[in-house]
């Protein structure tokens, strides 16, 4: 296990960019906020005012993240479930409301994918991703949406997705299903903007999280290479973008894609996978 990522102790040790009671009396709910970039998004809700919902499919690490954030003073709610059961959302959004009253705040950072190249991604590899990444994202817009828009209310729902205007080869699953949430995000801002719901996705790069062990250390440290800024971004880094998108900063945000990657968008070759020797710029046949 190599120490991508940032511990509660770090995170705590670190300061948000924003103001103190950014999100006070609001509810932040957090999917995948048992590890990685949604550990570090409810850190920095909780600082910022805001009462913590906490998404994920395991419960136990879930409840550390709870205790972590108490020493915030946080109220928070654990409720552990799979995104891809739609009935599974709508009975979370039922605890938020009994407790809460509702969100004000969506996060949809849960999802995950595999190194592979595509022409050996199995179906069932390939409709797990899609079923998590892009389909359960839409099941949590839609829930929200539709509380909200019974209540007569607004909300805010920021979609953590990834960068993948010039492609990302060796997770083509995750591409296709991250390239549909922002299509997806960028129509719905469209159709719900009369229900005072704005939508915006996040798009991290590369970032140092524990999601990192998953790739070939070989091509990890080749991604390092792939930036502007030649270096992983930070968990702070996306939480403050998050932050800022969820909240009233960005009141007149919505549809947008905020990139926080480097500069990987307009400059980089990144591949999860090794390279093949066609795309190297220095063969000896040529």
């Amino acid at each position: 296990m190599t120490g991508y990522g940032r511990d509660d102790e770090q995170l705590a040790a670190l300061t948000p960019s924003l103001r103190e009671g950014y999100f006070a009396g609001q509810t932040v709910l957090i999917t995948g906020a048992g590890s990685g970039l949604g550990r570090g998004v409810a850190h920095w809700a909780a600082r910022l005012g805001a009462n913590v919902v906490l998404c994920g499919r395991k419960p136990e690490p879930l409840e550390e993240v709870a205790a972590a954030l108490a020493r915030y003073g946080a109220t928070t709610l654990v409720h552990p479930l799979t995104i891809r059961d739609p009935e599974a959302v709508e009975a979370l959004f039922g605890a938020v409301a009994a407790r809460f009253g509702a969100a004000d705040v969506v996060v949809n950072n849960a999802g995950g994918q595999f190194p592979s190249p595509a022409i050996d991604i199995p179906p069932k590899g390939w409709n797990a991703v899609i079923d998590t990444n892009l389909t359960g994202t839409w099941h949590m817009m839609r829930e929200a949406a539709r509380r909200w828009g019974d209540a007569g209310r607004g909300g805010s729902i920021v979609n953590v997705v990834a960068v993948v205007g010039r492609g990302m080869p060796g997770v083509a699953h995750t591409a296709a299903a991250r390239a549909g949430v922002i299509a997806l995000s960028k129509t719905v801002a469209i159709e719900w903007a009369p229900l005072g719901i704005r939508v915006n996705c996040v798009a991290p790069g590369l970032i140092s999280t524990s999601g990192m062990n998953v790739y070939d250390p070989r091509a990890v440290r080749a991604m390092i290479r792939t930036n502007l800024m030649q270096r992983f971004g930070r968990i702070e880094e996306i939480a403050d973008a998050v932050c800022f998108v969820g909240g009233e900063a960005s009141g007149f945000m919505t549809g947008e894609v905020v990139h926080v990657d480097g500069g990987n968008q307009i400059w980089g070759d990144q591949w999860t996978i090794d390279k093949p020797d066609y795309f190297k710029v220095d063969r000896d046949d040529d």
